[in-house]
């Protein structure tokens, strides 16, 4: 039987899919590692820090056939991320209290929180509140973006986010490392001396992937301060591919609509795959090293009183007494 060779342009596509898929990973090790983002101060208006306080957090009413038809329209975003709380319409009080304590913790007082709730016009006086941003641009692209919120509501068509120019964090999935990304993008403007700039330079495919980069590299950073290793998990299985989607969809329009899907798609397999291998930073039990002991405040009490059975220790200087404290690992509820 006569086999048919691949067409070069098969081949092409191939190697450009592969070297995508490869590239990403190594993205996704380098450019998403944990790092904080430090604000001395928060830069943000007084007005809208007064508006903000009356209800930080607020919650869309229930509507079954609206968020039915919320969760289909989330089906794709669901498939991508691999994750059926993604876009479910039904945030709980976890994810709710993960990212009420990391605004808390952040002392991003001015930020606002909706879940799963439609409200353009509670949004448009934010946006005639939020002085941080010059009138120019309020007026022109910021009012676009809450126009844009309106004619396509996120309480339908899902796709969490943060509006720069309202300082609010839309909420449409149930998972907490979504939630505190979010944040990350909160307080990456809440440092920036001109966040209207910020926004019109980092809005665009290409220019995106930067502070996609920053925002998930501080909610990994956040959740291993917390010793949460469930939501460090969480966010590498999850925030990983999620940066696949603006990596893949950015090269893909560079590449041409001919072979952007399938660029796309090794973009976000290439995510997969690098959230989901190990990290290599195992911590060691100081119990299980062989030869060495390590005193924990613990066990250096029932030393104490096994010592004290038998005859008194001889006192030890304070300062050569130092003890480790012993490592904790909370999981994430």
């Amino acid at each position: 039987m006569r086999r048919h060779p691949i067409p070069a342009r098969v081949r092409v596509l191939l190697f450009a899919v592969l070297s995508l898929a490869l590239a990403s990973c190594r993205v996704c090790d380098r450019c998403l590692a944990p790092r904080e983002i430090i604000v001395d101060s928060p830069i943000a208006a007084p007005e809208l820090v007064t508006l903000t306080r009356r209800a930080p957090i607020e919650r869309g009413k229930p509507r079954k056939v609206l968020d039915a038809a919320g969760w289909v329209f989330g089906i794709p975003a669901k498939i991508i991320l691999w994750d059926r709380r993604v876009e479910n319409h039904r945030v709980s009080a976890t994810t709710e209290g993960t990212i009420a304590e990391y605004l808390a913790d952040n002392e991003l007082e001015h930020v606002k929180v909706r879940i799963n709730q439609y409200a353009p016009l509670e949004d448009w006086r934010r946006l005639r509140t939020n002085r941080t941003v010059g009138w120019p641009l309020r007026y022109t692209i910021g009012t676009l973006s809450v126009a844009a919120e309106a004619v396509f509501p996120g309480r339908l068509l899902g796709g969490d986010h943060y509006n720069p120019w309202t300082a609010t964090i839309h909420l449409y999935s149930d998972v907490p490392a979504i939630a505190i990304h979010e944040g990350g993008h909160a307080k990456d403007f809440a440092r920036r001396e001109w966040p209207g700039l910020y926004a019109v330079a980092f809005g665009l495919p290409i220019t995106q992937l930067y502070p996609e980069a920053i925002a998930t590299g501080d909610a990994l950073a956040y959740a291993e301060r917390r010793h949460e290793e469930a939501l460090v998990a969480e966010g590498r299985r999850i925030l990983y591919p999620a940066y696949g989607t603006y990596l893949g969809g950015a090269a893909g329009q560079a590449a041409g609509m001919t072979i952007g899907l399938p660029i796309y798609a090794g973009a976000v397999v290439a995510g997969h795959v690098a959230g989901r291998m190990p990290t290599g930073e195992e911590t060691e039990d100081p119990d299980d090293v062989v030869g060495a002991h390590v005193p924990t405040s613990r066990n250096a009490d029932a030393g104490a009183e096994v010592a004290g059975a038998e005859e008194s220790a001889p006192e030890i200087d304070d300062d050569e007494a130092a003890v480790e404290p012993a490592s904790f690992s909370a999981p994430l509820e």
